[in-house]
């Protein structure tokens, strides 16, 4: 459902707001209340349901409500002064005073695949390699950030979830645990990205795809670009999204100490504490932060703070530009126009050094896109566009 008032569009099932035609960022709970007004627009909405609904009936400070009607009067480009779409109702509540009108979304919300089976292939040593299919149609294969993935964590994380669902009504969505993290066996092998290339066949080959499209994340990158250089023959496709050429070390004018290794150092095996938080927020600046406390606690126990520490020195020093113009199958590269983690410009080298490659730029500063976020509709509706050639 789509919320129409004054030059505001409120897409409930995109969780996105539209304010003169532009992509406004909005926190969870502020864009529940515009929410909440909307659908009872005209109508006095007070405060006290207000914080059954929002807050779940939690003790919530004055301050506090009044942050969040104040961000929500900004956001949709209202004041306190001029009160032309939501009123105060002094000692009562608000009310929605703008027209609302109504239309229904163009993507409708994904069905939820609400029972995910695990099963297990073994790699070229023996070791074991967790993995999971949803959906039917053509083939897909996800080429996970390296360490940090675990199936059945991201299964219960709403942003994680709804990436899969969305994908596995459109695919036979393959998705994997590397070995040493989440699901798989727990050994601490060294960070090897054409060995990850060579168990992502392994998975494949017990999964039954022969032929498939891949979409790689992040780090994922690595081992999806050995991967396509492996085994030209079976990569019908490739979307490549937050990712990179060269390692941090290998890019110019970035010699010198990392921060998110001290990040990791200081907090990564502490629950809700700042350096881990810091550490995740530097990746998705715009949230939503509900979203990154959970991403957050599934990285933790994915994967140990000695491993995450030992192989950010070979993250930083990998490189897969040798291996570029060995990708054949038709390349598509998201990246955030914003991104801090891995700049544009390393995607401008993907898609220069891989032949007939295309770049599409998101205007985001999130390392990858998040629902909730103004980049997440056009994301997905371009990903799906090219996958599904």
């Amino acid at each position: 459902m789509k919320y129409h008032f004054a030059d505001c569009i409120l897409d409930v099932v995109s969780h996105t707001l539209l304010r003169g035609g532009g992509p406004v960022s909005v926190e969870p709970l502020v864009f529940d209340l515009l929410h909440l007004l909307s659908r009872q627009a005209g109508e006095l909405v007070t405060r006290d349901h207000m914080i059954a609904e929002l807050w779940q009936g939690r003790a919530i400070s004055d301050s506090a409500i009044t942050a969040c009607i104040a961000t929500a009067r900004k956001v949709v480009g209202d004041s306190g002064k001029s009160q032309s779409i939501i009123r105060t109702l002094p000692r009562r509540g608000l009310m929605m005073v703008a027209q609302v009108s109504t239309s229904e979304c163009a993507t409708p919300p994904a069905k939820s695949h609400g029972v995910q089976r695990i099963r297990y292939a073994r790699n070229d040593a023996g070791h074991r390699l967790a993995y999971a299919v949803t959906g039917e149609g053509p083939s897909l294969l996800r080429f996970g950030m390296p360490l940090i993935t675990d199936l059945e964590f991201e299964w219960r994380i709403r942003s994680e979830k709804s990436t899969i669902d969305h994908l596995s009504e459109h695919f036979r969505y393959l998705r994997f645990d590397h070995l040493g993290s989440g699901q798989s066996e727990r050994i601490d092998p060294d960070l090897d990205f054409t060995g990850q290339a060579k168990d992502a066949a392994s998975v494949a080959n017990t999964a039954g795809f022969d032929r498939f499209a891949g979409i790689s994340m992040s780090g994922g990158v690595l081992a999806a670009i050995n991967f396509a250089a492996l085994y030209p023959e079976r990569l019908t496709r490739l979307a490549i999204v937050g990712g990179y050429s060269d390692g941090r070390l290998l890019r110019d004018g970035n010699a010198g100490p990392e921060s998110l290794k001290t990040l990791i150092a200081e907090g990564w095996e502490k629950s809700d504490n700042g350096f881990s938080t810091a550490f995740l927020t530097s990746y998705f600046p715009e949230g939503p932060l509900e979203d990154l406390r959970n991403m957050l606690d599934m990285m933790q126990a994915a994967c140990p703070r000695s491993t995450m520490l030992r192989d950010r020195d070979a993250i930083n020093t990998a490189s897969v530009a040798h291996l570029l113009e060995y990708v054949r199958c038709p390349t598509l590269i998201v990246h955030s126009r914003h991104d801090a983690v891995h700049p544009l410009s390393e995607a401008q080298k993907l898609a220069a050094g891989i032949p007939n490659a295309e770049l599409v730029i998101l205007e985001n500063a999130n390392h990858l896109p998040l629902p909730g976020n103004p980049a997440w509709d056009p994301y997905l509706s371009t990903l799906i566009d090219f996958l599904s050639e």
